[in-house]
């Protein structure tokens, strides 16, 4: 993540999120990873989202990283739960006000009937709490993955790319490489 935040133009820490509907139909998305420390990889949504619901239902996800200009990725499966309610506060009060009052205009990922509704809803909340706090909507939280593998790609001449996964046992991790 350091060597992407210094060489990638636009958004380093850009992750495609993959989740399944109970029936096993995936669905993909790019996120903005907002945390990354021992305990996994932290992004923030509305719950009532697609991606909310889909994770509610199967708590099993997937990441990807690509950083074209280091000619790298990282693959990261595993377990997804909410964060407790005091790090969701936090990250949220860490906000643009703009993102704030976002949160709660946006009925993120239901049919919009034209952007004049968006934007009506983002003056109503604009209005509704004028020069006041916002508080965190309750609809409004964050998920940390929770990694069991971990695959990291590099890039090398003739498409002989090399390939380090990592697999969780226990309180421990063993390594393989794989074939390009």
């Amino acid at each position: 993540m350091a060597e992407a935040a210094k060489s990638e133009p636009n958004d380093p820490n850009a992750v495609c999120l993959a989740t399944a509907t109970p029936e096993g139909r995936p669905s993909a998305r790019m996120v903005l990873l907002k945390g990354v420390d021992a305990e996994g990889f932290v992004f923030y949504t509305n719950l009532e989202s697609r991606k909310g619901g889909e994770l509610a239902a199967n708590p099993f996800a997937a990441l990807c990283f690509h950083w074209k200009t280091l000619q790298r990725s990282v693959r990261v499966e595993g377990r997804v739960e909410q964060v407790p309610d005091a790090e969701a506060d936090a990250y949220y009060a860490s906000r643009a006000r703009g993102s704030r009052i976002g949160a709660w205009a946006s009925r993120q990922s239901r049919p919009l009937e034209s952007r004049f509704a968006l934007e009506k809803a983002v003056a109503e909340q604009t209005l509704r709490f004028g020069l006041g706090e916002i508080p965190r909507p309750s609809h409004w939280s964050g998920f940390r993955l929770r990694p069991d593998r971990m695959e990291l790609w590099r890039d090398m001449p003739f498409r002989l790319h090399e390939r380090r996964v990592f697999h969780r046992h226990g309180d421990g991790w063993t390594l393989e490489m794989l074939y390009p």
